[in-house]
């Protein structure tokens, strides 16, 4: 089955907006389309407000790399805040599966919510059908739209997209579904994108990383409670509350170097 970008069956000229988060591969993304002769147009996301001020906050940084790249590529740049929407509509979520003992995914529900519903929406405003992301996935059977994953196994994303709605996923074009994360790396050094060797984002989607313990404190009270061996109902250590925790987890429990259990 032949997989792609998207981008083939578009005509020149076609207006694709395209997420650019400061990062190498939504910058590589970009440039690919405009290599197509698109009409692009980009928008930089900034959907969390909290913490601005503390050393977790990158989004300032990010705007300077992502104005960089539009610069350089000749695009506009615009900004959206959608951190009202991403609180009520992923962050509750995300917080109430923790409190439930869960341990949520908070990417797959910021695809499904933001960047594929609230994002697709503004493109309309923009006068565009299509957005872009820089997400390593795939596209195939432009008629019945299936998405697969990119060719590099390694930095797959198609998992991360799996909740959104095909009517939705089907309006985005992906550049780098043929790329591998290494070329993405060498072609964004020789477009001159400062980026190129910008460490990959990590942590919950549009927060970023931090201790992840300390962050969920903030929102969810601790809990602590009794550790107890479900076979002989001994109590074997203290937990610092259920949140914190997820299932089948081993490390982190401080219980080792207990006896055998008779």
């Amino acid at each position: 089955m032949y997989i792609d970008s998207g981008t083939r069956h578009l005509a020149k000229g076609t207006r694709v907006v395209v997420g650019l988060s400061g990062g190498v591969d939504s910058a590589v993304a970009a440039k690919k389309l405009v290599d197509c002769d698109l009409d692009v147009v980009a928008v930089f996301m900034k959907n969390w407000d909290e913490d601005d001020d503390s050393e977790y906050c990158s989004a300032e940084e990010d705007y300077r790399d992502a104005r960089s790249v539009a610069d350089r590529l000749g695009i506009e740049l615009l900004q959206a805040n959608f951190a009202d929407e991403y609180w009520e509509r992923v962050f509750e979520d995300f917080l109430d599966g923790y409190r439930q003992g869960n341990t949520p995914n908070p990417d797959v529900l910021c695809n499904k919510e933001i960047k594929f519903d609230l994002f697709i929406q503004l493109a309309e405003t923009l006068g565009a059908e299509y957005i872009a992301t820089g997400h390593y996935a795939a596209r195939a059977n432009e008629k019945n739209f299936e998405l697969h994953k990119g060719i590099d196994e390694t930095k797959d994303q198609s998992y991360f997209l799996q909740a959104v709605p095909r009517k939705m996923l089907s309006r985005c074009i992906f550049p780098l579904a043929l790329s591998q994360k290494s070329d993405v790396r060498s072609e964004a050094k020789s477009y001159g994108f400062s980026v190129h060797n910008k460490r990959d984002s990590t942590g919950i989607c549009f927060i970023g990383e931090r201790n992840f313990e300390n962050f969920l404190a903030k929102y969810i009270k601790k809990s602590p409670g009794p550790i107890i061996d479900e076979i002989t109902g001994i109590t074997i250590g203290r937990h610092r509350g259920l949140s914190y925790y997820t299932l089948g987890q081993r490390n982190g429990l401080q219980i080792g170097g207990l006896p055998n259990k008779p």
